[in-house]
């Protein structure tokens, strides 16, 4: 740990013994940049709270008076549907606390893999799950973290699925070219680097969400099924010429079906494969 995840970890283990208090408090983790070891000066401290029932409005305020909390930055969600996120300032550091009660959030994971909505935001917190350090209740956060650990197959198929979807941007480029098109050009890499991403994570079993994603480099470094070199070539797209970046692009579309067939052969590749290689051609006028 830097010096930095130090002092933000001793903040959460402050921070909790205002919750922890409250007899409600079942179990509390810390998550994001501070678990993982890679904070610096502009991180926050994100913490999760577990409830067996959720606290009253009083009781937050408490908490946060006893923390020497400032007042409220946001609040998101509903105390009456059991789940809360609130963000407020200690010490100048944005703390987020997220406040549900266990029977929520479990039935929010079991939906996950029940309904396998592959896109849902909840993908992000049950990698932040996988990632946490138990600072209360540990034989509980450490139970969701081994059943998390057994990625459902169902799950990891439609993920790969749901991804495999690619606009064939290297066959149109040269038409993009002269149409003002920069925002739909970079629109549609953003969408494919993104999709790409889905694909593998899918393929290795991993959480994975496009919302607010952030360290790349460590994410795909979890990937035993990748193409060599993913992230600085990824990366890559964003700084090459268009005409450079399509062809790349179509590269790494390539090298990714050719896992989905290697490593799940019973996803039906033919929509993405079909597209690789393709080109637009320009007409020329004919007589009428």
């Amino acid at each position: 740990m830097n010096t930095r995840n130090q002092y933000l970890m001793a903040l959460a283990k402050r921070n909790v013994k205002a919750y922890i208090a409250n007899p409600k408090t079942r179990a509390v983790m810390v998550a994001g940049s501070v678990a993982e070891g890679l904070c610096d000066e502009y991180s926050d401290c994100d913490m999760s709270i577990y409830y067996e029932e959720m606290p009253s409005e009083e009781e937050l305020d408490l908490a946060r008076q006893q923390n020497g909390g400032s007042e409220r930055l946001w609040v998101l969600g509903d105390p009456s549907e059991d789940a809360l996120v609130e963000s407020y300032l200690v010490n100048g550091v944005e703390c987020q606390f997220g406040h549900v009660t266990i029977a929520q959030w479990e039935k929010d994971m079991a939906a996950v893999a029940e309904e396998m909505d592959v896109r849902s935001p909840l993908f992000k917190a049950m990698s932040g799950t996988l990632s946490g350090i138990p600072l209360y209740g540990e034989p509980l956060i450490r139970q969701w973290q081994a059943n998390l650990v057994n990625f459902p197959e169902p799950l990891a198929k439609r993920m790969v699925e749901d991804y495999l979807k690619f606009f064939p941007i290297w066959g149109v480029q040269p038409k993009l070219a002269r149409r003002d098109a920069l925002l739909w050009y970079h629109q549609i890499l953003v969408e494919s680097a993104q999709n790409l991403l889905g694909v593998l994570s899918g393929l290795n079993r991993l959480y994975y969400s496009t919302f607010q994603f952030k360290r790349m480099g460590k994410w795909v470094a979890q990937m035993e099924i990748a193409p060599r070199n993913l992230a600085p070539r990824l990366e890559g797209l964003f700084g090459s010429d268009p005409t450079v970046a399509v062809q790349q692009l179509e590269a790494l579309v390539q090298e990714t079906v050719e896992l989905v067939e290697l490593h799940m052969p019973q996803i039906d590749t033919s929509a993405a494969k079909g597209r690789l290689g393709w080109r637009q051609q320009p007409w020329e006028p004919a007589g009428l």
